[in-house]
């Protein structure tokens, strides 16, 4: 059952538009998975997250698939095959991203590595 606010958002500025579309734990990560894969299935994304709960995770991947950055694909097959990968809508998220984590790394100047721990996608963006 998905939460449901008794009073619906009001977007003041175009930021708050994008960041409720991509911010947020999870959805910016599953973004950056997929974009260092063509595509992915379910278990490779829980995976590469690590601990994501499958609830969670598939609340988020519906979530990204109503705001179209993401896609579903699945194949008429036993077993059922499903498969995400980003939509062009997804992959024009990715410049932001780079910018953010860039500022990110120029405001942390000492012992980087403990603050903000590398993440394996980071490099596919820079």
């Amino acid at each position: 059952m998905k939460y449901e606010p008794k009073i619906e958002k009001e977007m003041m500025c175009p930021l708050e538009y994008g960041l409720n579309i991509f911010g947020g734990k999870w959805k910016s990560r599953i973004i950056c998975v997929l974009s260092a894969n063509r595509f992915m299935r379910y278990n490779e994304i829980r995976k590469e997250l690590g601990n994501i709960t499958d609830a969670v995770l598939a609340s988020m991947l519906k979530e990204l698939i109503a705001d179209k950055l993401i896609s579903r694909k699945q194949y008429n097959e036993i077993p059922p095959r499903v498969e995400y990968s980003l939509t062009e809508k997804g992959k024009s998220v990715l410049p932001i991203f780079k910018s953010i984590c860039l500022w990110s790394r120029q405001q942390t100047e000492d012992e980087l590595d403990k603050k903000l721990p590398p993440c394996r996608t980071c490099d596919q963006l820079l």
